[in-house]
């Protein structure tokens, strides 16, 4: 009975904060975005890399691994040696955290680099709908597949945050590659 004599007395509060309540602009610039896309775009194609040199870079001092899936992809699998931050975690202090200078060598891989684990490494692929086909739809029933990698906006952010040294593994690699090893919770330890 409290519960609701409380809510009942709070309806007229909610009712008149929601109205006089007026919320800046998000903080959100699409055209920003657009435009580091258009000075990311030629520099990012300069930095993928195959396997093997990223595997080589690995190996040198001072470089960084960086993996972006969830913690719970990571925990599971990951490329040995690589560092976590979830995507949905990037602000100028944690990277900062993580990387403290922006001269760091970074290679950075996603899902859309593996194949032969769909579950730890699904594809980021959003599939046509097809419509019924018919001679108005033919066309959009043979569009392409979006290909939606988390590598493109690790790339984009990571150069807005001032990361410039930043490499992207550029091939489908199978899991069971002799040449590339991982760790995790479900990798058997020797």
């Amino acid at each position: 009975m409290k519960i609701f004599l409380l809510l009942f007395l709070s309806i007229p509060l909610i009712h008149l904060f929601a109205e006089d309540t007026n919320y800046p602009t998000a903080k959100v610039d699409f055209q920003s975005y657009k435009d580091l896309v258009n000075v990311v775009e030629a520099h990012r194609e300069k930095r993928l890399i195959d396997l093997n040199t990223f595997l080589k870079m690995s190996k040198k001092k001072d470089v960084i691994i960086l993996d972006t899936r969830s913690k719970f992809r990571f925990d599971r699998i990951h490329v040995k040696g690589a560092v976590h931050l979830n995507f949905s975690d990037f602000t100028q202090a944690n990277l900062a955290q993580l990387i403290p200078s922006p001269d760091t060598t970074i290679l950075i891989y996603c899902n859309n680099n593996f194949e032969g684990n769909q579950r730890d490494f699904a594809t980021k692929i959003a599939l046509p709908m097809m419509p019924e086909v018919t001679p108005t739809t033919q066309f959009a029933a043979q569009a392409k597949p979006l290909m939606l990698a988390l590598n493109v906006p690790t790339y984009l952010n990571l150069y807005g945050y001032g990361y410039h040294n930043v490499y992207e593994l550029h091939e489908l690699v199978n899991v069971e590659d002799p040449r590339i090893a991982f760790e995790g919770s479900i990798i058997d330890k020797p």
